[in-house]
């Protein structure tokens, strides 16, 4: 165990509300691995601006991670924001360095880091995204950062939202994008000749474990899909996603890279990914 003094860093995720959170146990958990004179809490948050005023006023503040309903309003109170999270339009990651306070996104290098290190290559791929809302917009601005995708193709049912995002990656990015909405035959037609699906909506989370928006015959050996759900731990999609021959990447993936990217930016060290995976498989396996 860190004692905890005068000299510690402190990180918090900032939210509302918060308390179902997993992101203490797993930052802390990486804290004590590496021996970090870190602690890590959870705060729940109704006035940012306060909130962001009490941040720069405690010198030992390293970092926070932000989630709903706060990724948006924080920017207007940030000194800088990285390029990629300003396209994304929300943060999810704060480092305050030398009294400024830093914004990042970390949830699309995040997804980008799980295709990666289930061995996806990206470049010359046709990705079909379903969802078209925050977390899609992450991961398809990291998919625009010099993946070398061939082509996105967008299906979602707000239809205002999808097109707000496929124009905003044809002004931002190099990316060739299709949008369309979401029914039967615009799923058939894209998954046809897809070679990566991105599920990105809520579909399938718990309770609702046995709903999946893509039917299994549309599920063919050399398809890669992630899904970003990661309660439970593996989807409905992902089940017949394997039993199909597809490669799949479980949405756990994509939260423990978000993480991992957060816990580098604030501490300049390597994340040990093992143990945060430990504990994350830990607690979602016992709900």
């Amino acid at each position: 165990m860190i004692d905890i003094d005068a000299h510690t860093k402190l990180c918090a995720v900032i939210g509302n509300p918060v308390e179902h959170s997993l992101s203490p146990a797993i930052h802390n958990a990486a804290f004590q691995k590496l021996g970090l004179n870190y602690v890590y809490v959870a705060f729940r948050v109704e006035n940012v601006a306060c909130a962001i005023q009490g941040m720069r006023a405690f010198g030992n503040m390293r970092g926070f991670s932000v989630t709903i309903p706060h990724k948006v309003a924080v920017i207007s109170y940030l000194d800088e924001i990285e390029t990629t999270a300003r396209h994304i339009g929300s943060v999810n990651t704060i480092v305050v360095d030398q009294g400024k306070l830093l914004g990042y996104n970390t949830d699309g290098s995040g997804a980008l880091r799980a295709l990666k290190d289930s061995g996806v290559m990206l470049k010359g791929q046709r990705v079909v995204m379903i969802g078209s809302g925050g977390a899609a917009r992450a991961i398809a601005f990291a998919l625009g950062d010099k993946t070398g995708i061939e082509r996105l193709t967008i299906l979602g049912i707000e239809e205002t939202e999808r097109r707000r995002l496929a124009d905003d990656l044809r002004t931002k990015t190099s990316l060739t994008v299709e949008d369309t909405g979401m029914s039967d035959a615009t799923l058939r037609a894209a998954m046809k000749d897809a070679n990566i699906v991105l599920h990105c909506t809520p579909l399938g989370m718990s309770p609702n474990v046995e709903q999946t928006c893509v039917p299994a015959g549309l599920l063919h050996p050399g398809l890669t899909v992630m899904d970003i759900v990661y309660n439970p731990l593996e989807t409905r999609l992902l089940r017949e996603a394997k039993l199909a021959g597809c490669t799949t990447i479980r949405g756990l993936e994509m939260f423990l890279n978000q993480a991992a990217a957060q816990f580098e930016l604030w501490t300049q060290q390597p994340a040990p990914s093992d143990v945060m995976r430990q504990v994350l498989e830990s607690r979602w396996s016992r709900s």
